[in-house]
């Protein structure tokens, strides 16, 4: 008997099929990875199993027995439970009050405290449930919905993207729980753009394009590139060659001397003499487990956070630490925050108006806007950034998570930055997009432009960056050279374990 089996599952949205009849069965205890591009209907299919959306036809059978997911709560009760890609907390209540939402109301708040507290020590997830959620990075958000999920005790865990923000460290003690839940019988669906994670990781595969099945693999026995072709009809796109060009180190485009700011909450990280230099021509990458100064240090950097000591922040020589984000883009600085809906985008707003968060040129004299003019930039956009959307009037919501990064990365990449600083640049971003995001970041080196990347992604780090830094509670440790770098060095510097001296290592003089 099947733990799940769908029948025809159709969903239409306007301009789109989401789901064009689906047919998809999980046993007890599989691993079951859904692997599409970005847009595919991968996340749609799975909020029709939670209860989320309601299909437009097929029918669910859950244990062999035909039922209606009305809504999430209904899901919850049959033994269904899912980790969104786009977190589903409030953000001002706690991470225990958060979890407590979705658990039965018979237990004490304390108790639930008490839970998060041994099973993230147990599967090495750090959750501190009296944090107000509005303080926590997206990767300990992450934490956050992957906890709340596992004490449901659930007979069927859907996770979409549950390792897109977490650590090399915390993705290993992640495949451990599920590989133990999966021995005790919960069946597993797994989405993740991550093709080693699926073939280390699953059992079976089931491939989604344009909202059908295309295939179903044996991951173990797949390459990588195999899955890729299935999963984009085509051989994956080779990242854009390095151009090799002198970098002129006396003058740097960005320049961060004795940055030090206090936390601004009791749960925020405090900034310790923070130094980093960023020259044009070169991708400068800032490595860390999250909630170690990274939101702190981007605040400081985009302007959010107007604090910072006067002299400590320069960009091609201008002081700039007390000036506004409007100014540091007039001076060149565009800024990718690793929030895509709410502060990348404003979920409820069309493409076009999102334009104006931080495009400038369908805005008039006196602060008309030039509606024409910004749905022109917009379809220029979708097309430049192959976008999947309907077009320049949709609202950012209604945007696959993928596809939105590559509009909101594309506002940026297009605006001409002379610094462009990039928070998660791919973060839950399919093969294909990923290469295409990270070539244009290349072209934009190459170009002679200056990149700083914030990225949880070793991988993505090693793969783009010329130089290397790593953040540890706040403190940053010296450069390192990439091709001098291994992942084993930048894993014990995230521990805060660099050498004392940084003369050997140390090249931003």
């Amino acid at each position: 008997m099947h733990r799940l089996e769908l029948i025809g599952i159709s969903k239409q949205y306007p301009g789109v099929k989401a789901n064009d009849g689906i047919h998809l069965k999980v046993a007890p205890g599989q691993i079951h990875a859904i692997l599409g591009e970005n847009g595919a209907g991968k996340s749609t299919l799975m909020k029709i199993i939670y209860g989320a959306v309601r299909p437009d036809a097929g029918q669910i059978a859950w244990n062999g027995r035909e039922v209606d997911v009305a809504s999430p709560a209904q899901a919850r009760a049959l033994g269904i439970s899912m980790v969104y890609q786009h977190f589903s907390l409030f953000d001002t209540l706690t991470a225990a009050e958060n979890i407590w939402l979705g658990l039965d109301k018979a237990q004490s708040l304390a108790d639930v405290a008490a839970q998060t507290r041994a099973v993230s020590a147990a599967y090495g997830l750090h959750v501190d449930p009296a944090r107000p959620v509005h303080t926590l990075s997206v990767g300990e958000r992450q934490r956050v919905e992957i906890v709340r999920a596992l004490l449901t005790r659930p007979q069927l865990l859907i996770l979409d993207e549950p390792t897109s923000v977490l650590t090399p460290q915390a993705v290993e003690s992640l495949f451990v729980t599920l590989r133990q839940l999966s021995a005790e019988g919960c069946a597993i669906l797994y989405i993740s753009h991550k093709l080693h994670e699926i073939r280390s990781l699953c059992h079976h595969c089931t491939v989604l394009r344009g909202g059908r099945v295309v295939g179903e693999v044996d991951p173990q026995q797949a390459s990588n590139a195999s899955l890729s072709r299935l999963m984009i009809g085509a051989d994956a796109p080779v990242l854009a060659a390095r151009e090799g060009r002198p970098v002129d180190r006396q003058r740097p485009v960005l320049r961060v001397a004795g940055l030090d700011l206090a936390q601004q909450d009791p749960f925020g990280v405090a900034l310790k003499g923070v130094a980093l230099d960023v020259c044009a021509g070169e991708i400068v990458g800032v490595a860390g487990v999250s909630g170690n100064g990274q939101q702190e240090l981007l605040a400081a950097l985009s302007g959010e956070d107007p604090r910072a000591a006067a002299g400590s922040i320069r960009l091609f020589g201008e002081d700039i630490a007390r000036a506004s984000p409007g100014r540091r883009r007039a001076a060149g600085l565009h800024f990718v925050p690793e929030e895509r809906l709410g502060r990348g985008a404003v979920p409820t707003l069309s493409l076009a108006m999102n334009t104006l968060l931080t495009r400038t040129g369908p805005v008039g004299a006196g602060g008309w806007l030039r509606v024409g003019e910004a749905r022109r930039l917009a379809a220029a956009l979708i097309d430049r950034f192959r976008v999947k959307a309907p077009g320049p009037d949709a609202p950012a919501r209604t945007l696959s998570g993928g596809n939105l990064q590559k509009f909101i990365v594309g506002r940026e990449i297009d605006a001409g930055p002379r610094l462009l600083i990039v928070a998660q640049p791919t973060w839950g971003v399919d093969v294909g997009a990923a290469a295409q995001i990270r070539g244009e970041l290349l072209r934009l080196r190459n170009q002679g432009c200056a990149l700083l990347v914030f990225s949880e992604e070793l991988d993505e780090l090693f793969e783009l960056c010329d130089r290397l830094l790593v953040i540890a509670d706040g403190r940053l440790s010296p450069s390192l050279p990439t091709p001098e770098a291994t992942r084993e060095q930048i894993g014990e510097w995230m521990s805060g374990l660099w050498p004392a001296s940084t003369e050997a290592v140390d090249v931003q003089a």
